[in-house]
């Protein structure tokens, strides 16, 4: 942040002549050319904390102002919980015990009454809140894009002087620009929320709620890759809902579908148990893959699936196994290669399953890498 925040200022040329020895017109010059830069900073800038600090310090480098801070409020508006500043500051209520409600100090004022507030001589005013003992005068604005209040722009200054109707519309302008970099900030961490959220929706299967086929081919991959620089086995167990088609036709597709995800929950229970993941790998195929599970490990968990679902009693009516559902189960497990695809742990664990079925159903078969 250092760095950015000197890139933002780094066009102003502080002058050593007092703010009263220059003349209107290089006054005004100033003030423009404060607001044009922080117009620019704000725009350019990525990073909000970066855009306030930069704000901040290009005020209190140019002006004779003691403190420049933006203090920021919570989403009820009842608390301020950060303050951004720049300057001097010998004191703060946030630094003192992190509790600063908006009954307190002028900057509370401010965003009660949702006006400016201007103090030309802080010591005869009981709101104060000191935060520079050499600061003699005070100008608050609310930070305020449309009906939102977002805190409160604070000024600081030595002089008694300074807050003119001149200065004070270039601060109430620098108030709508951090407001509306505020604005923009807050939206594009929602949006980056929200974009976040689909990216987790578009992972999980709608009927289960367990992880989709995307997903386990995206943590099959990133597996892979992690147990085979471990040098540790990666299980894969592929579960299959014995005779699911009798059971639609039987009971309904709805009782398929329950029946579906309470498999899913199951293996859902398993996998969390275990740091796994539960994935719908198609139709009434389900997967679990297990990160350092063995094949003697990962075909104990199978069993031990297997019973679970057994245990469950859910009705299968047209099932010659059994007069509940079962399930068969193909394990494959062996330390990854980065060099081979991992799509070769799928067929393996696809053979088992099969042979599971050709044995019977409702049984686990394993099957050691070729």
């Amino acid at each position: 942040m250092p760095g950015e925040v000197t890139d933002f200022i780094q066009d102003f040329h502080a002058t050593n002549v007092p703010w009263d020895a220059r003349g209107a017109p290089e006054r005004g010059a100033t003030l423009t050319r404060i607001l044009v830069r922080i117009s620019r900073g704000a725009l350019q800038e990525a990073h909000l904390e970066s855009i306030l600090q930069g704000i901040c310090e290009c005020l209190v480098s140019e002006l004779p102002v003691a403190i420049a801070s933006v203090i920021l409020l919570d989403q009820a508006n009842t608390h301020f919980i950060q303050e951004v500043y720049a300057g001097e500051m010998t004191a703060s209520p946030l630094a003192a015990d992190g509790y600063w409600p908006v009954s307190r100090g002028l900057a509370g004022r401010c965003v009660r009454s949702g006006k400016p507030q201007l103090v030309t001589d802080v010591s005869l005013d009981p709101d104060y809140v000191a935060g520079n003992s050499r600061a003699r005068s005070e100008y608050l604005v609310p930070i305020r894009h449309g009906h939102r209040l977002h805190g409160v722009l604070n000024l600081e200054s030595e002089r008694t002087d300074f807050f003119t109707d001149e200065t004070t519309a270039v601060f109430d302008a620098v108030a709508d620009l951090v407001a509306g970099a505020i604005h923009f900030a807050r939206m594009a961490g929602e949006l980056q929320q929200a974009n976040r959220r689909l990216e987790e929706l578009s992972m999980i299967d709608g009927l289960t709620g367990i992880g989709n086929r995307r997903r386990f081919d995206r943590q099959l991959q990133e597996e892979w890759a992690r147990m085979a620089r471990q040098r540790r086995p990666l299980a894969l167990l592929v579960i299959d809902a014995d005779m699911f088609k009798a059971l639609n036709d039987a009971c309904g597709h709805l009782y398929g579908d329950e029946c579906l995800r309470e498999l899913a929950r199951l293996c859902a229970g398993f996998a969390v148990e275990r740091m796994g993941l539960a994935a719908r790998f198609g139709g009434e195929e389900l997967v679990l893959l297990l990160p350092g599970h063995d094949l003697v490990a990962a075909t104990q968990v199978a069993e031990n699936l297997r019973a679970a679902v057994a245990s469950r009693g859910l009705l299968h009516p047209q099932s010659p196994v059994a007069n509940h559902v079962t399930v068969s189960v193909g394990v494959a497990a062996w330390v990854p290669d980065i060099a081979r695809p991992p799509e070769r742990l799928i067929a393996c664990a696809d053979r088992a399953l099969y042979a599971a079925k050709l044995e019977g159903r409702n049984r686990v078969q394993a099957q050691a890498e070729e």
